[in-house]
């Protein structure tokens, strides 16, 4: 698997606005961004991976952009893939990361 390198820039762009600390790690076959060592955000191919806090799973998972992030052909709990579709404008990527930016947070 290869990541969308025009995606990930989006997000570290995005993440400028943050006063916290993220990194970049090698996940999943794509890259994602952590908070304090926890996932939050990172691209998969062409989609965004989300770490969502369990309680928001089952309304974020009504959004048709939206799907379980099943790679390994089972739902992984609290990730999402987000398709090209939710995450258009620079407004919709900066809620994704503080979504999972929340649910790191709740892990810390």
């Amino acid at each position: 698997m290869t990541c969308n390198q025009e995606i990930a820039k989006r997000i570290r762009e995005s993440l400028r606005v943050f006063p916290r600390d993220f990194t970049e790690k090698k996940m999943f076959g794509g890259i994602s961004f952590l908070h304090h060592r926890k996932m939050t955000v990172g691209v998969i191919k062409e989609d965004l991976a989300v770490r969502v806090i369990s309680n928001k799973m089952e309304g974020l998972m009504q959004l048709d952009a939206v799907r379980p992030m099943d790679f390994t052909k089972t739902a992984l709990k609290e990730f999402i893939y987000v398709s090209l579709e939710g995450f258009k404008t620079d407004e919709q990527v900066q809620n994704w990361i503080e979504l999972g930016l929340e649910h790191a947070k709740n892990k810390l």
